[in-house]
């Protein structure tokens, strides 16, 4: 429900956001959001993304020339009550495909629920090697993010000592994994490696351990809160004059948490960062800021991700003639579309697409070093 208190929208963009884009649609598309839980600061953009792409896909003739209308379900919640909202969408409510931004453990609960059955546009940045019928992946994986760009960091920086931390769970560990290979081959050591629970909120022994194991770089693979008063206390220990940091997983609004004055020498490994200067991620936000407002929340990489998602579901289906999942899945190699993270190119049900890096020292990402169609390791075979 909105506010009385909240900023006025236009007609067409509170249209948007409550994902009634179109008066006679003829698909119905579910967006799955993480509207509570830790991830519920990624639900306004990812909903204003999506709704932005609907209106696009349809101005452009929609699927297969037929209309679409968003339907949104918040899965801010355990896998069991998302697979549960998702299948009142598909089954209660006609939905014909899925987009979806939210974590692993909801993904996987979801494939058990579709079982091939209907199409599902994964969006969000994960760990990989995640395959089945009727499942397209957008979001980057770990060898995406950091076999060009570990590399690059070891020169431009001049380091070679690596410490990893990330909170406890399959995508930090599976990400470290592929990670420890990349700096060897850069030339590099991991000097320290360790997990922390999602409850942990102090991180005085890990910051020890960190400046005495002498590394020259860090990385992050912490998820939300956790990775702010990480961030925040690494800069109050003076650590990052010893250190860089290298995150997978922070983004505008995370950075905005740990703030211009704890974020000297911290870099983000990403698909899209708001500040990308090409003329396709202009377009995207001029035309974002026209539709919601110059208070309208923050562009991310993981809010943007809807609109990679539903714009890949537009373009596959539109290639298979069908959203019928055998259809799709037999098209679905070599799927190119364009959009603000450049030109896209579906590999192994994943998605090959362009890497920035970006330093967030001062507050603000300044991207600078970018790593053309770089294909995921850990896709699928087809």
């Amino acid at each position: 429900m909105l506010k009385k208190t909240a900023p006025l929208l236009s007609s067409a963009a509170l249209a948007l956001a409550l994902g009634t884009v179109s008066a006679s649609a003829d698909i119905m598309v579910g967006v799955l959001v993480p509207d509570s839980g830790p991830a519920g600061l990624f639900g306004p953009s990812t909903r204003n993304s999506a709704a932005l792409a609907a209106e696009q896909i349809n101005a452009s003739g929609g699927i297969n020339g037929e209309q679409i209308e968003l339907v949104f379900a918040d899965v801010g919640v355990p896998p069991a009550e998302a697979a549960q909202a998702a299948l009142r969408l598909w089954k209660g409510e006609g939905v014909k495909a899925f987009v979806g931004m939210h974590d692993s453990a909801v993904r996987e609960a979801l494939i058990g629920r579709f079982n091939g059955q209907v199409p599902y546009v994964y969006t969000a940045v994960y760990e990989g090697k995640s395959c089945a019928d009727g499942l397209y992946v957008t979001g980057e994986t770990p060898s995406q993010q950091l076999e060009p760009v570990i590399p690059f960091l070891a020169e431009k920086e001049g380091v070679s000592k690596w410490y990893l931390i990330g909170h406890d769970y399959n995508w930090p560990r599976d990400t470290n994994a592929l990670a420890k290979g990349y700096i060897a081959d850069a030339g590099g050591e991991v000097v320290g490696e360790e997990y922390v629970p999602f409850t942990v909120s102090e991180f005085d022994s890990s910051l020890q351990r960190i400046k005495e194991s002498g590394a020259d770089a860090v990385l992050v693979t912490l998820v939300g809160g956790g990775s702010v008063g990480f961030n925040v206390s690494f800069a109050g220990f003076g650590l990052d004059d010893q250190a860089i940091r290298l995150g997978t997983l922070i983004e505008e609004n995370t950075l905005a948490g740990i703030g211009a004055d704890n974020a000297n020498r911290l870099y983000s490994s990403s698909g899209y960062f708001a500040s990308i200067e090409t003329d396709m991620a202009a377009s995207f936000a001029a035309d974002y800021s026209k539709t919601f407002g110059s208070d309208a929340p923050a562009l991310n990489g993981l809010g943007q991700s809807a609109y990679e998602g539903l714009m890949l579901l537009a373009a596959l289906a539109n290639k298979a003639g069908s959203l019928d999942v055998a259809a799709m899945d037999a098209a679905a190699e070599g799927t190119t579309w364009s959009t603000p993270r450049g030109e896209n190119t579906l590999t192994g049900r994943h998605m090959a697409q362009t890497i920035y890096l970006a330093d967030g020292s001062g507050g603000a990402f300044n991207v600078v070093a970018s790593f053309d169609n770089v294909a995921s390791s850990e896709a699928c075979s087809n």
